[in-house]
């Protein structure tokens, strides 16, 4: 079978190419560009010797392809509209769909590709002609939060080699075989932004509007830099600390007024940071529309965290409405709900519109 691996330059998806070509399969490397910088600070050149040296060591063909345009037109043009908007994106989820799923899948069957495979931790269980999303045995690492928009079709065609393998198992394979990449560090953040600021790179693209910092009282406690910086919950960087009026304790972000662009801060306790429910769009199911309106399931509102206990209402084939068992903090628009059930097959995900508190909307 012809494979062709998305290779990044990293150690997992090194490892990924190793089994495959190890179980007999013709693998082929492609490399992807996705960004192309204007500071000088890309790293794609140094992954792309990373993923030389890689292939050459484990005997597959590579190949380089630039996405920029595509990455820039499907998935930043989408994630500064949202910080447009006061909404905090998550666009490597939009970037597994629209670009590695997406042309990636269309330049591997130009390729001869049978299947595509990534060095992503998660399972993919074809049942009765469906294909269904699971979390891999590396819980730790389980990245199925970041494939929950993927279609039916997508994952037809994908192979998920690491599925069952801990992430300190995959770095002795790779040491065992010498890769240079056996101890590279993994990427963490946003890729576009790296290493770098968060405020000083969003500034190039945004106008930045400054404008005052409120406690809930209504009193001015300091200015902030512009809404886009700043998500529900942040404590640091507010800039705030050490007045004679405070108690003390740390500040943190409760809530953003787009309109008359205020940043509303509370010191101390975070209860108002807690809400009941939410309310999410765009919802992609795993592998299909449940048939009940209403079930119980486990959630995650952010890559990492433990699964919530949850009850979700269908509104729409895209809309829903999802209730917490416990309350949970700082949920936050822009970022995805991704559902799954007690055996950690992922259900499905979708946008997180807006939370509510008591059955009161509110942003």
């Amino acid at each position: 079978m012809r494979i062709v691996v998305g290779i990044s330059g990293g150690v997992d998806s090194s490892v990924a190419a190793y089994l495959l070509k190890q179980q007999g399969h013709d693998v082929i490397g492609l490399f992807m560009v996705n960004w192309e910088e204007r500071d000088g600070t890309c790293t794609a050149e140094e992954d792309f010797e990373d993923v030389k040296r890689v292939c050459n060591k484990i005997g597959i063909p590579y190949f380089s392809v630039n996405y920029s345009k595509e990455y820039y037109d499907r998935v930043f043009s989408y994630f500064l509209e949202e910080y447009k908007k006061g909404r905090t994106p998550n666009p490597d989820v939009l970037c597994n769909r629209e670009v590695k799923f997406g042309p990636f899948l269309e330049q591997a069957k130009r390729l001869g590709a049978d299947m595509i495979a990534t060095g992503h931790y998660c399972k993919k269980i074809t049942k009765d002609g469906k294909h269904y999303l699971a979390k891999a045995s590396d819980l730790n690492k389980d990245q199925s939060y970041f494939l929950n928009q993927l279609s039916q079709e997508q994952l037809a065609s994908v192979i998920f080699p690491l599925e069952d393998i801990d992430k300190p198992r995959v770095r002795e394979i790779a040491t065992e075989l010498g890769l240079s990449t056996a101890n590279k560090k993994d990427s963490t953040g946003i890729c576009f932004i790296g290493e770098r600021n968060f405020k000083n790179f969003l500034k190039d693209f945004l106008p930045a509007k400054p404008g005052k910092i409120m406690d809930l009282s209504g009193k001015v406690v300091g200015e902030h830099d512009g809404l886009m910086y700043y998500t529900l919950g942040q404590r640091r960087g507010l800039n705030i600390g050490g007045r004679a009026d405070g108690n003390g304790q740390r500040w943190f972000v409760i809530k953003k007024d787009l309109e008359n662009n205020i940043l509303y801060v509370s010191q101390g306790e975070d209860d108002e940071l807690f809400s009941e429910g939410l309310y999410a769009s765009g919802m992609n199911w795993i592998p299909e529309k449940p048939k009940d309106t209403e079930f119980d399931c486990l959630a995650k509102f952010r890559y990492r965290q433990p699964d919530q206990k949850v009850r979700v209402q269908v509104l729409s084939d895209k809309e829903i409405k999802v209730d917490f068992v416990e309350p949970q903090r700082a949920i936050t628009p822009g970022q995805y709900v991704v559902l799954y059930d007690e055996n950690g097959l992922c259900l499905g995900g979708g946008t997180i519109d807006k939370y509510y508190k008591k059955e009161k909307a509110s942003k």
